[in-house]
């Protein structure tokens, strides 16, 4: 199976649910942001820029677990600024597995070696290490020699471990896909099954446009993306593969994905910030969804980003014959 038997059957009769209460909002992951102080200065990142008047301040484990409970996502990716430089990281992963939440600790591999004994390998914790490209392309969109080698390094003492490694690759306009096609072969050789790829998206906050695509530069990047999927294997869902290769549109379900940060709950979206609210409750009550997505506002005319369309696949928003079929063979498959 792509996932562990256990999240798929959580995250089925969480959706199941969630439906038969008909509530409209049904939250899948919660991006929890504990700092956003980081070890890198990646070229392509807007949150250590946009927040760099805040890079100090941190939320409590207690903060961090509120809002888990108050969002109720059955998944916690713990992304940031980079978490591994979180001081109470063990315990905020320990309480969240503890509570039964399957944690994605989202890392740009730089400490994970020397992290890796803090931790316990578990079926809820998935390390998701991100990496853009072979050696010389990843050091440069990072902003640091030796980077990709110092997460190779932890992505194998991981895997050797027993943990489940992810690796997590931002495609930008300049990203040559068949150096992906061979850092997957070459990473799926030290114990990595699983892989996440996710077109560049713009930060108004990034000064720099030229690693950004708009949405027929996405489309002519992944028109070929079957030919890796069939080799390698992808946690992108078919449905939305299929979206990056324009067969089909689907709409923006940012509310499944909810971003809690030190700043609050940001709204709408991991991307966009017009607002921050101390509460879940406001963040879906107070945001005018209706205003936002391709066509409605121009800041997502080109976003195409997994966190505001792989929900849309996940709770069938766009539904068409033969998804489900789809869905369930990509799950059962290798």
């Amino acid at each position: 199976m792509r996932f562990p038997i256990g999240l798929s059957t959580s995250l089925a009769v969480y959706i199941l649910r969630k439906r038969l209460a008909r509530e409209p909002f049904v939250p899948l992951v919660l991006m929890l942001e504990p700092l956003f102080a980081c070890n890198l200065s990646c070229s392509t990142c807007g949150r250590i820029r946009e927040y760099k008047h805040r890079a100090s301040e941190m939320m409590t484990v207690d903060e961090c677990i509120q809002s888990s409970q108050e969002c109720g996502a059955p998944i916690v990716s713990i992304c940031g600024g980079e978490p591994l430089i979180y001081p109470h990281i063990a315990e905020l992963v320990t309480s969240l597995v503890e509570m039964g939440k399957y944690v994605y600790l989202c890392t740009n591999g730089v400490r994970l070696a020397n992290a890796l004994s803090a931790f316990k390998p578990s079926s809820r914790l998935q390390i998701n290490v991100h990496i853009d490209g072979p050696p010389e392309i990843h050091d440069r969109v990072v902003e640091k020699d030796g980077a990709y080698e110092d997460a190779f390094k932890g992505i194998m003492m991981a895997s050797r471990r027993g943990f489940q490694v992810t690796v997590n690759t931002t495609v930008c306009k300049q990203t040559n896909m068949n150096q992906i096609d061979a850092l997957m072969d070459k990473l799926s050789q030290v114990g990595v099954r699983t892989f996440m790829l996710s077109p560049a998206y713009s930060y108004d906050s990034v000064e720099s446009k030229d690693c950004f695509m708009d949405r027929d530069d996405v489309r002519e990047k992944f028109k070929d993306i079957d030919t890796i999927a069939s080799r390698h294997r992808l946690a992108d869902t078919p449905i939305y593969l299929e979206y990056l290769k324009g067969q089909r549109e689907l709409e923006c379900t940012a509310w499944g994905n909810p971003t809690r940060n030190v700043a609050g709950w940001r709204s709408p979206c991991y991307l966009v910030a017009d607002q921050h609210y101390s509460r879940y409750k406001d963040l879906i009550e107070k945001t005018d969804w209706s205003s936002y997505g391709v066509g409605r506002d121009p800041r997502c005319r080109n976003c195409m980003v997994h966190c505001g369309f792989e929900p849309t696949a996940a709770l069938m928003v766009n539904k068409q014959p033969g998804d489900l079929w789809k869905m369930m063979k990509w799950q059962l498959g290798r």
